[in-house]
């Protein structure tokens, strides 16, 4: 099953307000920051005849790697390349809050490395497989592979609603004119889109939820999200592509609250990368795998009634 190319999903424009800019490229409505707990400065940035009532604000730094269980995410090192398992609230790259609150920096003080290369990368919030490089030759024939898209990806998501097929979204991605994020990304017609595709497959289905298999044939920013957005499936705990923008405004201005424990399923998105699988001879033709995170594990088990064994017998497939 293909979808359509149009008519897309929309969303209604809130009625306007004033809005605030974070460093980081997020838009948040005013009113918003009413806590300051998560906020380290708060710069005014609209000057002069014309300009927006902006604020720039940075947030405080997060949490750091515990140089005790970064060994534990390795899963794989040759003298080529280190596999890790990355969990769902580290960054890859690396931040001006120090060497241990990302994953390369981590890596590059635990193994006291000069140059290390990341070759493939992560929203923070999902888990999964990540690859780097040793040296320059590796990170090269990795790099190139996925340039030319010689490179299988396969996801695991859980999605709220029930997919009853498999089904191929091919639908152009651009920023989201309608909201008031701007990293937001939206499936649309018109200048500044891309074309984007992504195959769901449903591995479990009950109650109401959906554990899928994702292969996205494109690399556009937030792509299987956005996707499963226009689906009318969204990723459990997706803060961004849920539905209610407010929700990811509130998260990024005071952290976890009693609302979104409210509105939300699980404490990040329910979205992990299960394997890379690099087709490109002689060069690389290698397969990285991690096993499925264990929080989407006892979500599979509690919420949709399947035992261990069943979810390990469609996972090994």
């Amino acid at each position: 099953m293909r979808t359509s190319r149009f008519p897309a999903r929309s969303n209604s424009r809130r009625a306007s307000a004033p809005l605030l800019v974070l460093a980081a490229g997020f838009l948040l409505t005013e009113g918003i920051l009413d806590s300051r707990q998560q906020i380290e400065r708060i710069h005014h940035c609209g000057k002069g005849k014309g300009a927006t009532n902006t604020l720039r604000v940075d947030l405080v730094a997060g949490v750091e790697v515990d140089p005790a269980e970064l060994p534990k995410w390795l899963i794989e090192e040759d003298d080529d390349y280190m596999v890790f398992d990355k969990p769902g609230w580290l960054v890859c790259h690396p931040s001006k809050d120090g060497p241990w609150s990302s994953l390369v920096g981590a890596v590059k003080e635990w193994k006291q490395m000069d140059v290390s290369h990341l070759v493939s990368r992560l929203d923070r919030e999902t888990s999964g497989v990540i690859l780097i490089a040793k040296h320059y030759d590796a990170a090269s024939a990795a790099q190139t592979a996925m340039e030319r898209r010689m490179v299988l990806k396969t996801y695991y998501a859980l999605l709220k609603g029930e997919l009853k097929e498999p089904v191929m979204v091919d639908q152009p991605l651009g920023p989201d004119e309608t909201s008031h994020v701007a990293v937001k990304t939206a499936v649309r017609e018109g200048p500044g889109t891309l074309p984007a595709a992504t195959f769901f497959e449903p591995v479990l289905v009950a109650n109401g939820y959906t554990l899928a298999r994702v292969q996205p044939h494109t690399g556009r920013k937030h792509q299987i999200r956005a996707h499963a957005f226009w689906l009318g499936l969204p990723v459990i705990g997706d803060k961004l592509y849920g539905g209610d923008d407010s929700l990811y405004m509130e998260f990024i201005a005071h952290g976890w609250t009693p609302r979104l424990a409210g509105a939300l399923e699980m404490g990040r998105q329910a979205l992990h990368a299960a394997k890379l699988e690099f087709r490109f001879p002689p060069r690389i033709t290698r397969t990285f795998t991690a096993p499925l995170a264990p929080y989407m594990k006892e979500f599979v088990i509690a919420k949709m009634g399947f035992s261990e064994a069943e979810l390990d017998t469609v996972l090994a497939t």
